[in-house]
């Protein structure tokens, strides 16, 4: 919402629709198909609003069918513990703000950690466009970035994290965390070494591999991996399914290159090859953007409540749980992935997905809040507040600065956790994505500014969040690794080799960042 008051000018009357936008429209017209499953879903908001704002977000997959679940098991969505888990990851999220780094975890648990958090500036790169019109001017009502970012594993904990042979067959991936780590103890990777089957060698966890490239006779890695499922295992009796690495996924399946082919280097004795599927690169870099110390941006917050109250037309009362701003939404996606050219994350908690997902498309339409009729033209969509006041359920909420509402259906396609696989190569077509649907309207002041609105869902994108663009994964250890690792055919220079094992043995592990962006130049050379 805008704090500013209304004022009297000479522009004050002006449509805000018609403000910096083109003389003529040339959108083509919104497909007939879609339009009318809007204009369907319209009429059930207004029959009913509280029972529509409590519906769950339509998810499609690739061919357009609906999708299901995830991470979570129906008890944990019904106990609610896929919010905890979340706000768990959410809160060592940090910031620097007024030059002082703040985490979530040194306030309210999943709240922003200074007032007005839901700001677009606080995320995109560079807030350049404000109105909706100079959206629709500059033919932003859609966009992709031009490679998605890369799927991978959220590499579970009850399956040992890194620490899971993936490419094995025989790896019995089993619910019981205590059966799959029962078979890498009476398996070693130094016993599979010492047998020179090569395919068997292949066959090794990400872990484990780095462990014999860094010379670390102790398997520290491999063993930090497991021991996280250990803790619970013996805590609870079991590992929750859902726990797992995705909020180090997330970035860095933007923030570093896809490794687009394998690699074969030299372990540490100089003797034994070690092939690195891009799987594996993928996973380390996914864990060094998990554990390393990095400054992330993020908009929104989330409250712990299971069950937030609501008004009786069914709209979340509690600021705490409304989370981020429709306004907000729709500058930081227009901004960021429209104008910036570079993704970010959405933490849906809703979901029953594991809630990490990196952004990578999307486009919307308008309709008319009065009318409830579906069309590209944006001035068809704007309706002025003075005519729409009696009919607007969200009145209450509305800034005193809005003088027109606009409507959007806003699809979003976002990139979903693959299994892993020993691929010799990796390319966008490897990866998964869904596609989301939001609906929400929009208050525009006299200028046009987008300055707030209303969700027509209570389940929507709670947080966002992104590592600032050029931002780099580092461990503390990264800055003794001295000197050049001049190919794979070689081993690592020593104070590398060193570097990394004090970097496995951190209270929160992570492959050296010199060694993970190494291995993806070698896998794009």
């Amino acid at each position: 919402m805008s704090d500013d008051q209304p004022s009297r000018d000479p522009e004050e009357h002006q449509d805000p629709s018609r403000a910096g936008a083109p003389d003529e429209d040339v959108d083509e017209d919104v497909d007939a198909a879609e339009a009318a499953e809007l204009e369907r879903l319209l009429e059930a908001f207004h029959r009913d609003p509280a029972e529509f704002l409590s519906r769950h977000p339509v998810k499609t997959g690739d061919g357009g069918d609906a999708v299901e679940a995830g991470a979570f098991t129906a008890e944990q969505i019904r106990s609610g513990r896929h919010i905890s888990g979340s706000d768990l990851y959410r809160r060592s999220q940090s910031a620097v703000h007024d030059g002082v780094i703040i985490t979530l975890s040194e306030v309210l648990p999943g709240k922003a950690p200074f007032a007005g958090n839901d700001r677009a500036e606080n995320l995109v790169d560079n807030l350049e466009v404000t109105r909706l019109a100079d959206m629709h001017g500059q033919k932003l009502r859609k966009a992709a970035l031009d490679e998605s970012p890369w799927s991978d594993d959220y590499w579970a904990i009850y399956l040992g994290v890194l620490g899971k042979r993936y490419a094995d067959p025989r790896f019995p991936d089993s619910k019981d965390w205590a059966e799959n780590r029962k078979y890498i103890e009476e398996r070693p990777a130094p016993g599979v070494v010492a047998t020179g089957d090569q395919e068997a060698i292949n066959k090794l966890s990400p872990a484990e591999k780095y462990d014999l490239l860094v010379g670390d006779p102790d398997g520290t890695l491999t063993t930090k991996m497991w021991e996280q499922g250990r803790v619970y295992y013996e805590r609870d009796g079991e590992v929750e399914t859902w726990m797992g690495i995705c909020h180090g996924w997330a970035p860095a399946a933007y923030m570093l290159p896809r490794p687009r082919r394998y690699v074969d280097v030299k372990a540490a004795d100089g003797v034994t090859t070690l092939r690195f599927y891009p799987a594996d690169i993928k996973s380390l870099a996914s864990l060094l953007w998990a554990n390393a110390p990095t400054v992330t941006r993020f908009v929104g917050g989330r409250s712990n409540d299971k069950d937030p109250p609501t008004d009786d037309n069914g709209r979340m009362i509690s600021e705490k749980a409304f989370d981020t701003n429709p306004a907000t939404w729709h500058l930081a996606v227009v901004n960021q992935i429209g104008v910036a050219r570079r993704s970010f994350i959405i933490d849906a908690t809703y979901d029953y997905e594991v809630w990490n997902q990196p952004v990578h498309e999307y486009r919307y339409s308008y309709f008319n809040p009065l009318t409830r009729k579906a069309t590209s033209k944006l001035e068809r969509a704007t309706v002025s507040y003075d005519d729409f006041k009696d009919a607007d359920i969200f009145r209450a909420y509305r800034s005193d600065a809005t003088r027109s509402i606009v409507g959007v259906m806003m699809r979003m396609r976002y990139v979903v956790e693959t299994k892993p696989t020993p691929r010799e190569t990796d390319s966008a077509t490897r990866d998964k994505l869904h596609t989301v649907r939001y609906m929400y309207d929009l208050e525009l002041d006299r200028r046009g500014e987008i300055i707030g609105g209303e969700w027509y869902q209570n389940k929507h994108p709670d947080f966002l969040w992104t590592p600032p663009p050029g931002g780099r994964a580092r461990t503390s250890p990264d800055a003794y690794a001295e000197g050049e690792w001049s190919g794979p055919d070689t081993p690592l220079p020593t104070s590398w080799r060193n570097a990394a094992r004090y970097a496995s043995r951190a209270n929160k592990p992570s492959p050296l960042g010199k060694i993970v962006e190494r291995l993806i130049d070698f896998a794009n050379a």
